[in-house]
């Protein structure tokens, strides 16, 4: 009984370290994903921030303000 719950233990936690030995993101990983984020940081900046999207906004603030008047 000893030995079968020992091994069956073991068998655990050898499952466990190997699972969490490859958990985490190596250094190039971890650049392409801030380089993937900036990118999509600056494609919103520029859609935000255009000509058109700020009359849209505006509109949508002015038809909001007058509906409540």
């Amino acid at each position: 009984m000893y030995k079968a719950v020992w091994a069956r233990l073991s068998a655990l936690v050898c499952r466990v370290r190997a699972a969490r030995s490859d958990a985490g993101m190596v250094t190039s990983e971890y650049a392409m994903g801030i380089v993937a984020a900036v990118g999509f940081a600056v494609l919103l900046y520029q859609v935000v921030t255009s000509e058109v999207v700020a009359a849209q906004l505006q509109a949508i603030v002015k038809r909001a303000l007058s509906a409540g008047a």
